[in-house]
């Protein structure tokens, strides 16, 4: 005779109290989150209420309120009433915690007085990485991605963007008031005033708009990149990859390990673009991974001579192409790669097989420009493909020669795009996922530093953990 499996009547009595730890098998992560918090210490990193005061009411340890957020982010729960309801119904975080029910509102406050801290934690986690040996490749992949902000996109503002809406509220203006010119030409009914006492609240509304974008349009100017975000004034209207999109976030930098993807650095910042961020990255990767030298891949998103020098004198390599931004290529014409550079006799050899030669040198954006011609180009043959101008200039800046070490690297190892994206993609799609259709939930840079810094941690605690196991990265703990 066929049966279901019965459960436990809620109603039957036991002798003794069930014990929470034979609820938690020996390979339960959260053993690796209550080894790895006690092991830390949590004066010397900065934490808070470390000291309990000598009077008032007794306050949560602070490990206490580390492990309950640690576990939120490694299992999808960061708001701060989730985890309040999780450590009241939650066996594991029961188990953390020693069944303590912090309310929100503390749980909310230690991750807002504890930002700093918690970012250290986050160090000390990749710190223990390198110790274990996992970090041994000084090679790391750079990449960044725009996370969401709390604030909606109908409350971010630009240049733009107010002018439509202002071309909007006038054009509703205009026709509320022909629909009011139009009423005054019909006999005065019960209903048509009420219809002009409608359209005349609205035009109200309409000019409140008007003032309220007056003001925003000054805010706006008086900023220095001409934006303003009003629910989270940090967070800025940034470009994505898709065609006409866009979101209202932070753009996040992180540098992964290309061995163990473990992310080594990470970054929060409200600049829309990566151009500025390599040389930064890429020194913060080789100062955590303590090298003498680094080897670094990124994308054309990152290409700047500035920051290819920078990388060069702190002893990093760096690999990545160089974007085509002149318009000959796409025109038919001849680009600055099709001229070959002979540096034993410092000059140019063009397609037509004529030599340019060094003419004089000028400074352009803080970099020494050498410039090349030769005065054969009206005669050339080749001349309807190379220029438009009398004569092809070809400028060279001084370090040139590091951005022709890049291209040698790329042409050698073709495969390092690849490799970067199958690395450093991974971990952005992780923490996104994670964090739900909105990433972050906390507004102003540094306490989104602090909640980046939380899904940084939960991410490589994931990766370790897969990658050595459980029981092995509490003995590396306790070591």
């Amino acid at each position: 005779m066929k049966r279901f499996v019965e459960g436990v009547d809620r109603g039957q009595s036991t002798l003794f109290p069930e014990c929470l730890e034979d609820w938690i098998v020996e390979d339960n992560p959260i053993r690796v989150i209550d080894a790895f918090v006690d092991a830390l210490d949590l004066g010397d990193l900065g934490v808070s209420g470390v000291d309990p005061e000598a009077t008032g009411r007794p306050s949560y340890h602070p490990s206490v309120l580390l492990k309950l957020y640690i576990y939120g982010y490694l299992n999808r729960v960061q708001s701060s009433r989730r985890l309040e309801r999780e450590a009241g119904r939650n066996v594991e975080v029961m188990w953390l915690t020693g069944r303590l029910v912090p309310d929100h509102k503390t749980i909310a406050d230690f991750r807002k007085d504890n930002g700093k801290a918690i970012r250290q934690v986050c160090a000390r986690f990749v710190d223990l990485c390198r110790q274990m040996g996992l970090l041994a490749t000084a090679s790391v992949a750079i990449d960044g991605s725009k996370f969401k902000a709390v604030n909606n996109r109908d409350r971010s503002f630009t240049h733009g963007k107010v002018e439509r809406r202002r071309a909007q509220l006038e054009e509703s203006v205009a026709r509320y008031l022909s629909q009011l010119d139009t009423a005054d030409r019909h006999e005065p009914t019960e209903a048509l005033a009420t219809k002009t006492e409608r359209l005349k609240e609205k035009l109200a509304k309409l000019k409140e708009e008007m003032v309220k974008l007056t003001a925003i349009e000054a805010q706006m100017l008086a900023s220095p990149d001409q934006q303003v975000s009003l629910t989270d004034p940090d967070s800025r209207s940034m470009a994505t990859s898709g065609r006409g999109s866009g979101v209202v976030g932070n753009n996040v930098q992180v540098a992964v390990d290309t061995e163990h993807h473990l992310i080594v650095a990470h970054e929060v910042i409200n600049v829309g673009n990566d151009r500025a961020q390599l040389a930064t990255m890429a020194k913060q990767a080789k100062a955590v991974l303590q090298a003498e030298e680094l080897a670094a891949v990124a994308d054309r998103g990152y290409f700047s001579n500035p920051q290819i020098l920078e990388c060069a004198e702190a002893g990093i390599t760096v690999t990545l192409p160089k974007p085509l931004t002149s318009g000959a290529k796409s025109q038919g014409r001849f680009g600055k790669q099709d001229f070959v550079y002979v540096p034993d006799r410092d000059v140019y050899r063009c397609p037509a097989g004529e030599q340019l030669t060094y003419r004089f040198s000028a400074e352009e954006h803080g970099m020494t420009i050498r410039r090349y011609w030769t005065t054969a180009c009206p005669k050339c043959p080749l001349q309807s493909r190379c220029t438009t101008a009398p004569l092809r200039r070809i400028p060279r800046w001084d370090h040139e020669h590091l951005l022709e070490a890049v291209r040698v690297r790329l042409d050698a190892n073709p495969e390092a795009m690849r490799m970067r994206r199958e690395t450093v993609e991974h971990p952005f799609g992780t923490m996104k996922v994670r964090m739900g259709a909105t990433h972050f939930l906390t507004k102003t840079l540094p306490k989104v530093a602090t909640e980046m810094a939380l899904s940084v941690l939960a991410y490589n605690l994931t990766r370790v953990m897969t990658i050595i196991g459980i029981k092995p990265l509490i003995a590396a703990i306790g070591a």
